[in-house]
């Protein structure tokens, strides 16, 4: 799923232990009514899956005549600020999006209700553990989200360059962007974006680290691994063959690949929707897997869960439409929509056929060997001071080897804190 923001899953939660203190506000158990119509307000932040999300709020009123569901959309850019202030005032939707780095927080903090009834057998373990906090689990799975190397069909076709194979590596991705980048013409073979979830977490993983260990307490930053995966983006920048991190700050990225100018972009399932819908790419582009690294192609997943507000009014009806817009009848709906990968198994087939020009099978494959987003209690706490320094390295003002020690004392000095 696509959003404004350069990096899709950037964590927004600040200050949240007294920012969610909840207050009920509704009977004792703050179910709804026996009887009487009842309104539920579902949070959003994609506009490009509003209408699915409309069909599947449909299908739920269908076979719930007496309930309502209004949708309340709200921009990524603003979608953690507004909720964080929304939930701690009493005041947030009924049921609405979470996201991995974010999930910790807000269930430990007493804002969300835990799903004691969801059936959690439909969907793949690994996202059931991102939802699951201490043991409960707190949100339905509803989408998820795999990497791989979107890439210009003209570009190559041009420079007389086959496209990527399914089993090419590290060596090979970089022999190509070299085939590829034609100073002349402007045309870069790669572009190193200074993304988390689209590059460096996944070549680190690629290279035998974890930036986060599952259970939150320790960083793979400061190991050799770990820059062996950073390495892989900044090499890049060194040899010409990727945009400065200056000439990316000025256009990014995506723009630049779109644009032509950039042969090859590593980018996640959520831009297929995208590029079918632009014209000047939708017949241009296609996707390879990721090359594999030292350890393997593992690819970071990430996906977004249907939650119930803990001082909502009508939480059992709400738990009874979030599991709903997680099902496989709701996922079957998004599926068709094209928008996102829907997490419930057996329903993602529909969205591989729902863009045929496109070998969007990478994504589903690369379910074998993904690894989960690295997240903590407070992983605002340590993405920052990633971004801080990681933002030197790929400007050239701080050597990566330099910048791997400080994040591995920095990251680690943050995640102790969280333990204390």
């Amino acid at each position: 799923m696509r959003h404004s923001a350069p990096r899709r899953y950037a964590a927004a939660v600040l200050a949240l232990a007294p920012a969610l203190a909840l207050t009920a506000c509704a009977g004792d158990d703050g179910t709804a009514a026996a009887d009487g119509p009842v309104t539920l307000t579902y949070g959003i932040w994609d506009k490009n899956q509003e209408p699915a999300m409309r069909q599947i709020a449909d299908a739920f009123t269908e076979t719930h005549p007496d309930v309502t569901v209004e949708i309340e959309l709200t921009p990524f850019a603003d979608y953690w600020t507004k909720l964080r202030t929304a939930v701690s005032g009493g005041t947030g939707p009924d049921v609405f999006w979470m996201n991995g780095p974010n999930i910790q927080a807000y269930a430990s903090n007493g804002a969300l209700e835990p799903l004691a009834d969801l059936d959690t057998s439909g969907y793949p373990q690994g996202l059931v553990d991102l939802y699951t906090v201490d043991g409960t689990v707190y949100g339905a799975p509803k989408d998820f989200d795999t990497i791989g190397v979107w890439y210009n069909k003209d570009l190559f076709d041009a420079a007389g360059v086959e496209y990527p194979a399914d089993d090419w590596t590290w060596d090979d991705y970089v022999e190509t962007a070299e085939r590829l980048t034609d100073p002349d013409k402007g045309v870069w073979g790669s572009a190193a974006a200074l993304n988390d979830q689209q590059n460096y977490y996944d070549t680190i993983a690629q290279a035998g680290a974890e930036v986060i260990s599952s259970d939150g307490t320790t960083t793979g930053y400061g190991t050799p691994e770990a820059l062996t995966g950073l390495e892989f983006w900044t090499d890049q920048i060194a040899a010409g063959l990727s945009p400065t991190q200056e000439q990316m700050t000025d256009t990014s990225p995506e723009t630049l690949f779109t644009s032509g100018k950039v042969a090859m972009y590593w980018s996640g399932s959520w831009s297929a929707v995208a590029y079918d819908s632009n014209e000047a790419v939708a017949e241009s582009v296609d996707v390879a897997p990721l090359p594999a690294g030292p350890e393997g192609n593992q690819s970071v997943i990430h996906g977004v869960g249907n939650v119930v507000n803990a001082g909502g009014e009508h939480k059992d009806v709400a738990a009874q439409f979030a599991a709903f817009a997680s099902s496989e009848e709701a996922a079957t709906i998004q599926a068709e929509a094209g928008a996102v990968i829907p997490a419930y198994t057996g329903t993602q087939q529909a969205w591989v056929d729902a863009m045929p020009q496109y070998h969007l099978d990478v994504f589903i494959d690369a379910l074998e060997t993904a690894v989960p987003y690295p997240a903590s209690r407070n992983t605002s706490a340590w993405t920052s001071v990633q971004d801080e320094v990681l933002t030197q390295v790929w400007s050239g003002n701080l050597e990566p080897a330099e910048g791997n020690a400080q994040l591995g004392e920095q990251v680690q000095a943050a995640l102790d804190a969280e333990q204390e």
